[in-house]
């Protein structure tokens, strides 16, 4: 017991020696420490910092055990692979930069809800104009964007701000449109650019019954979380790719139900399922009493 009562004591006096600053401090510090957590989960970066935290660990390590040569290749590594963070996430660094230059400190730590009307409605529009595009067999590409940024491949086509129509996504993609070659990029439900050029996939392991435009919808999903889908000019397939894969020959019905669990908020789904059930088990009680109603009356006659 008197142990305790010491441990108590000294924790009140840690306590008392805390400033108003300390805990501003901390705060802030945690607060950064979560948006990176964030940025790396948005971006796929885990891997990168997973990397970075198992070089740190091998260092203490090597440090701990005095291994002066293992110690030595570590720290020269790790200061190479700062630079190189800098290098490969420059896209994001400079939206980063851009968007806290533009709408100030506010901007960037704040929270962009995405607008699930809006994307709702792209995927039914989406939808509507592969199932048109599949039976006459007209050449698609559409990019849907998620936590990893695509600027880069926006400036490389032409930039837009338009809301997902099917009759819009007809006609880029007609086959004597200036914009049919490239992709539509779509972000947060509305269209930001066409004719877009994307990087093609380097897996040797690719059928090679699949063309460059299969091959970019894939390449752009390897190093990105992007959702791309796909329409075969040649067979009027529907295809979706998603982390370097790809899923082949979908129908309309499968692909919304495809793109709905890959781009709407668990919560909205979840929400749009209670309803469901509901509204069937409204109509299933109705069908019940009148279904007791016609019985009673036979009954009685």
């Amino acid at each position: 017991m008197d142990s305790l009562i010491l441990v108590l004591h000294k924790a009140l006096g840690y306590l008392e020696t805390i400033r108003f600053s300390d805990v501003v401090d901390i705060a802030i510090i945690a607060y950064l420490i979560y948006k990176v957590l964030c940025f790396a989960k948005a971006s796929q970066a885990g891997q990168v910092l997973r990397g970075i935290a198992l070089l740190i660990i091998l260092m203490w390590g090597a440090s701990l055990l005095d291994l002066h040569v293992l110690n030595f290749i570590l720290s020269n590594t790790l200061e190479i692979g700062l630079l190189a963070i800098v290098v490969v996430f420059q896209p994001e660094i400079r939206h980063f930069l851009e968007q806290m230059g533009s709408g100030g400190i506010t901007s960037v730590f704040s929270r962009h809800e995405t607008n699930v009307d809006e994307l709702e409605n792209a995927i039914d529009e989406t939808v509507d104009a592969y199932a048109a595009m599949s039976k006459s067999r007209t050449g698609a590409l559409t990019v849907f964007e998620r936590g990893s940024i695509l600027d880069d491949c926006i400036k490389t086509g032409t930039a837009l701000d338009a809301s997902v129509s099917a009759e819009l996504l007809k006609n880029i993609f007609f086959v004597k449109a200036p914009l049919h070659d490239g992709a539509v990029i779509v972000r947060n439900g509305r269209i930001v650019g066409a004719g877009c050029v994307l990087p093609l996939s380097s897996n040797a392991n690719i059928s090679k019954e699949l063309g460059m435009r299969h091959r970019a919808g894939i390449g752009a999903t390897e190093h990105t979380d992007a959702l791309v889908v796909i329409c075969s000019e040649e067979t009027g397939s529907i295809s979706v790719a998603t982390n370097g894969t790809l899923r082949r020959h979908l129908a309309p019905e499968t692909l919304r139900r495809v793109l709905r669990n890959e781009l709407l908020p668990q919560e909205k789904q979840d929400d749009k399922k209670d309803l469901l059930s509901l509204s069937l088990s409204v109509l299933r009680e109705s069908w019940r009493g009148r279904k007791g109603e016609r019985d009673e009356h036979e009954d009685v006659e």
